[in-house]
């Protein structure tokens, strides 16, 4: 969510301000892209995880204020919500043993965090969305104290002018309103950050755009919300619809969503963020006393600030950032697409998959986005969303003109997974941590079993054991808990037959 922001309010002459400034920073981003400013090649890569804290009863705690104090680490800071936590890892070289090493440090830094909140009563989960939450847990009075958050709630309340619809037809149907953003703390994700010079940006990015909705019904790991089964990955419509400006009038003109997908692939990084100023009015409209042409003509590098924060309120699944690092300026690829978890070696698992085919993809010398449509991959994150591991996508066929549909589980293991080992190659990683990431992913698509698998396995178990559906509930929670501290990836992990105990390992 950026930098501490404190604002009592917005009045015309802000707005029209800010617009200037925007339309300054626009002109100096395209002037650095021109003069070659961007920093040179390295490889780094960053990882940001959002965690719920959770109870020993699989139950919500409001409390990360208290849990952050304990904690006590730059590495870990607030989220939208009471019950949520995020952790931020140092940059990496995608290179050697950096799988190994990331688990390790997630594995450190999350079981101190843990340790921490189970002071207090509570414990650190890695889930898309907590399937015990209720709309009561994402009432307005449970958001963070923290004055950038209710700030940005009171602007797309304000550009809405109406409640929320929260409607998502799945396996069960929810229909509920939202008088403020505060369900959007229901999605807690994994980010997955690739800095990448301007000149491979627009590549980066359409490979990663055609690989969402593979990365989606591997990992899927979010279906349920509000007591409700809903699609496989819960998450991107309900962000879409709990961030959303538009009241029906404006969705009916066809205005876009501010959580979006995009619309077509682009040939360059300027092309994302001139669309996010062109499509999206400004939610946050604070002005930084810099002036981005004057700092260029005095041969400075700008912070673009008003930039990135208005970026920053454009929810795109892979998002273009720009920073500038000890004066120097880079551009990365921003990946949302993730659930968090289930387990450390899970969501190291899904970096490693990304990475590896992101880097395969746009070096093929005929590339994917060359070979089908963006309605296509479109519609795959669609599909991907809905039925998770057993979706059905639309991919080029191999040596061959057109288009197939194709099993993901099948495109994976006989395509995706070799183009991803030798993107891994690639960047230098070892082999071990290339087959131990990547078995990882293939046993997941042997098996048709994930994070979400798991939860609806064990959800209707549990209902066949008798329990009604909130203990069902509580009682998946309960065990997800359990099993994702022992830390085994979830494709291990057992499913509770009915009765209080019996176990059928997969």
């Amino acid at each position: 969510m950026g930098e501490k922001v404190v604002a009592a309010g917005f009045d015309l002459a802000d707005r029209q301000r800010y617009r200037r400034k925007l339309r300054d920073c626009l002109e100096a981003l395209e002037r650095l892209l021109a003069e070659k400013r961007f920093d040179r090649p390295r490889n780094l890569m960053g990882l940001e995880i959002e965690l719920n804290l959770v109870g020993s009863d699989g139950l919500p705690r409001m409390m990360n204020a208290q849990v952050l104090e304990r904690i006590a680490s730059r590495d870990f800071q607030t989220e939208l919500g009471m019950f949520n936590l995020e952790v931020n890892v140092a940059p990496h070289r995608l290179a050697g043993h950096v799988f190994s090493q990331l688990a390790e440090e997630l594995r450190t830094g999350l079981g101190y965090a843990h340790r921490k909140a189970e002071e207090l009563g509570a414990g650190v989960v890695m889930v898309g969305i907590l399937p015990t939450l209720t709309r009561h847990d994402v009432d307005l009075v449970n958001i963070s104290d923290v004055d950038r958050y209710m700030l940005l709630n009171d602007q797309i309340v304000a550009a809405r002018g109406e409640d929320f619809a929260l409607e998502i037809d799945g396996v069960e149907r929810l229909g509920c309103t939202a008088a403020s953003i505060t369900p959007e703390a229901a999605c807690t994700s994994v980010q997955l950050h690739l800095q990448v010079t301007p000149g491979r940006f627009a590549d980066v990015w359409n490979a990663a755009q055609a690989v969402a909705a593979v990365q989606i019904a591997t990992g899927a790991n979010s279906p349920f919300l509000f007591g409700r089964e809903l699609w496989r990955e819960t998450r991107p419509p309900l962000f879409q619809q709990a961030t959303d400006t538009r009241p029906p009038e404006l969705q009916a003109q066809g205005v876009r969503p501010r959580t979006w997908f995009g619309e077509r692939w682009v040939d360059s990084a300027y092309e994302l963020f001139e669309e996010n100023l062109r499509y999206f009015p400004a939610l946050l409209p604070l002005c930084d006393d810099e002036e981005p042409l004057r700092v260029l003509d005095g041969g400075g590098v700008p912070s673009l600030r008003e930039l990135v924060l208005h970026n920053g309120t454009v929810y795109r699944w892979n998002r273009p950032v720009y920073g500038v690092v000890d004066g120097v300026p880079h551009l990365r690829v921003e990946n949302r697409v993730l659930p968090a978890g289930p387990t450390v070696d899970d969501v190291v698992a899904n970096a490693a998959f990304y990475y590896g085919l992101v880097r395969a993809l746009a070096e093929d010398p005929r590339p994917v986005w060359k070979r089908m449509s963006f309605a296509d991959a479109s519609d795959n994150f669609d599909a991907a969303c809905r039925y998770g591991i057993d979706a059905e996508l639309r991919w080029p066929r191999p040596g061959r003109g057109g288009v197939t549909a194709v099993p993901a589980v099948k495109l994976v293991r006989d395509e995706l997974l070799p183009l991803a080992a030798a993107g891994l190659d690639a960047w230098g990683i070892e082999p071990a941590d290339r087959d131990r990431c990547l078995g990882i992913i293939e046993e997941r698509c042997r098996r048709r079993f994930n994070g979400a698998s798991w939860q609806v396995e064990t959800f209707h178990r549990a209902q066949e054991a008798g329990l009604d559906r909130e203990a069902a509930l509580a009682a998946t929670a309960r065990r997800y808990r359990e099993l994702a501290l022992i830390g085994q990836p979830v494709h291990t992990w057992p499913v509770p037959l009915p009765g209080p105990y019996p176990q059928r390992t997969r």
